[in-house]
């Protein structure tokens, strides 16, 4: 969740009631002590802590990397850090995780959790535009795609995704909802994820599964052959 909409301090509890997502956050299992801290630093110490991915969708995250065996994961939009350790921790040792933020304060910051993790050998920040890094990784090499960055981008984002993911591997869209603005977009941001998530549905290169977790996840898996 890397990117709160224009025109104020929105939160995913627009989206959800907070019963729910308190009664989920409960029941869900916590993650490592360093990934608690990155929580509790993002919560009180930056601009944006409604851009924390958070334990659900960090649990969420760790699983489907865990389940479909990812090996090679990019993750999109660092902010602080936490679905990169949250990925990158169940990774195995000759695992990789490549995490791409274009702001350098946020780089930095992640950098010095990734370098207290006993995961930072598997963990490479590059800090620039995620585009020109995409596009300089090769075809069907990658298991797992993490979006979660500018909003306008997505589309560029997915085809780029397809083009380094194998087949049967995994993108994981974050803010598929984007606070409900989704239904009757009306900004440049709302238009974009709408136009992102339709782009998406028509694609017969993908199966597809839109959760409704946190503020949207889109699950789309590419199809063999594609």
């Amino acid at each position: 969740m890397k990117e709160e909409p224009s025109g104020g301090p929105y939160s995913f509890m627009d989206i959800a009631s907070k019963e729910a997502e308190g009664y989920a956050l409960a029941h869900t299992s916590p993650l490592s002590a360093l990934l608690e801290e990155v929580e509790a630093f993002t919560l009180t110490s930056t601009a944006y802590p409604g851009m924390l991915t958070g334990r659900v969708e960090g649990r969420f995250l760790r699983l489907m990397a865990q389940l479909s065996g990812a090996r090679q994961i990019v993750d999109i939009g660092t902010f602080t850090g936490y679905s990169a350790l949250a990925m990158a921790e169940v990774l195995p040792e000759d695992g990789r995780l490549i995490t791409i933020e274009h702001n350098p304060e946020h780089a930095k910051i992640a950098q010095g959790f990734f370098k207290r993790s006993p995961s930072s050998g598997r963990i490479t920040l590059r800090q620039g535009d995620a585009l020109e890094t995409l596009r300089t990784l090769p075809d069907g090499k990658t298991d797992l795609v993490f979006i979660d960055a500018d909003k306008q981008n997505y589309a560029a984002y997915y085809q780029e995704s397809m083009r380094i993911l194998r087949e049967g591997g995994l993108i994981l869209a974050d803010n598929a909802l984007w606070y409900g603005r989704v239904f009757d977009p009306k900004d440049d941001d709302s238009r974009a994820v709408a136009a992102f998530n339709d782009m998406v549905n028509s694609d017969t290169r993908a199966e597809k599964l839109f959760l409704t977790v946190r503020d949207g996840i889109y699950v789309i898996r590419k199809r063999t052959g594609a």
